[in-house]
């Protein structure tokens, strides 16, 4: 289904009603995605506060995406040329190594209570563990809407923090099964209710009380293998192709300047997808960043490796607490659309999607800066932006960015020559 031969050259009216045709999108949804009937300034006045109106970001959709043996469409919120095309060419490829296996953990959260003013933290720690089964208890009497769908307090641990500015106190970390709501609202309500049972149980005072964006238990992996036979192209071998992947990719996993921007072209596909569907990206960039140095070291999330066969193998394993109700999904259309346009069940199932396309994202970028450099595909895609910004209009736009790659010479000052020529 995904398999969409042209797709990139269809209109794009044509575009969004293959799309719709091949997910059984509703008018409605559609109408969201297009940006006909997008969320409106109204709308917005009910999110955020100081609402003046709506900034858009261009919604693309990555094909060829395999998932577990399921099809998938994937929607991208995101400005920056070639980063769809990039995840939606390596989707393709992955095809022939069987597509994307993913899983993921429980969606446990970790909200974080900090005990201060202590008189004998071991003591106070000790006394809270004693009462393990009572707080628990009582933190699942507080939501039971999401006890009743399976959530709700797991467990949860004390942690001593020996040397810090203020001393030593206590940080109490509730362990919240959220099901498929990301679970900020949750969790900090849950923190909020349990502090003065747990300032009765310690002696001490709640300081801050807040999930922590560390989500190291709410994880999402994928894996992918790449036929070295399908790496070639123009000149380059498939194992030169592969092993200068494994080549760039053991930079970033030595080097954390590298690593910065080897884990950027990752987040590239992530947030995209984490926008689209209304997801919180500032706490997954976080997270992500986070787990990348939990070793005390910032390196690479993802790993690439060649099999007995010699074909490349690619792994990324990162914290993904999305949702797929509450907040924002479910109050912005285009989000709501989104979501059906995937047709993911669960929390889970979209958290293993978005690291797929995370993957795809890291292999295109690395590939591309192993063989021909990252500027010939990414100007190539960026010089339409560049026509526009001429002032180029309708066909001229194509017309110029064809002249600009094909001079190989993508910058403003030259497009409005060419557009000068063209007109004259």
């Amino acid at each position: 289904m995904t398999r969409i031969s042209g797709f990139y050259n269809l209109p794009q009216p044509e575009r969004a009603r293959k799309v719709a045709e091949l997910t059984q999108l509703d008018p409605a949804s559609l109408a969201a995605l297009d940006g006909s009937a997008g969320l409106t300034a109204e709308q917005a006045d009910h999110m955020i506060e100081n609402v003046i109106g709506t900034h858009n970001l261009p919604l693309g959709v990555a094909v060829n995406f395999l998932v577990n043996g399921r099809e998938v469409l994937v929607p991208m919120a995101i400005e920056e040329p070639s980063v769809v095309a990039g995840a939606s060419f390596m989707a393709k490829l992955a095809r022939a190594g069987g597509g994307f296996h993913t899983s993921s953990s429980e969606p446990q959260m970790i909200g974080q209570m900090q005990i201060v003013d202590l008189v004998d933290v071991y003591s106070a720690r000790l006394a809270l563990l004693e009462q393990k089964s009572r707080i628990l208890e009582i933190a699942n009497g507080i939501d039971p809407i999401i006890v009743k769908l399976g959530g709700g307090a797991r467990d949860f641990e004390v942690r001593i923090i020996e040397d810090s500015p203020i001393g030593k106190f206590l940080v109490l970390h509730l362990i919240y099964d959220t099901r498929d709501a990301m679970g900020a609202n949750a969790i900090n309500t849950a923190t909020e209710k349990l502090s003065p049972l747990v300032e009765e149980i310690t002696g001490g005072r709640v300081h801050l009380r807040i999930l922590s964006n560390l989500a190291d238990r709410r994880t999402a992996r994928a894996r992918a293998t790449f036929l070295t036979s399908e790496l070639a192209f123009e000149g380059y071998t498939g194992e030169q192709v592969r092993d200068g992947i494994i080549a760039a990719w053991a930079f970033a996993a030595a080097d954390p300047y590298r690593a910065a921007t080897h884990n950027k072209g990752i987040m590239n596909g992530v947030d995209a997808v984490v926008l689209a569907t209304g997801n919180d990206w500032r706490a997954i960039e976080a997270g992500a960043h986070a787990y990348a140095a939990r070793s005390g070291r910032y390196t690479s999330l993802s790993t690439w490796r060649k099999d007995a066969q010699g074909n490349l193998v690619g792994t990324l394993e990162m914290p993904m607490a999305v949702g797929t109700v509450g907040g924002a999904t479910r109050v912005h259309p285009t989000a709501r659309a989104a979501l059906k346009l995937m047709q993911v069940q669960s929390a889970r199932e979209l958290a293993e999607i978005i690291t797929a396309v995370g993957l795809a994202q890291n292999v295109a970028a690395l590939r591309a800066l192993a063989t021909e450099g990252i500027q010939r595909g990414h100007m190539s895609l960026h010089a339409r932006q560049v026509a526009v910004a001429a002032g180029a209009v309708g066909n001229e736009i194509e017309a110029v960015a064809r002249q600009l790659v094909s001079d190989k010479t993508v910058r403003i000052d030259h497009a409005e020559q060419v557009l000068a020529r063209m007109r004259g």
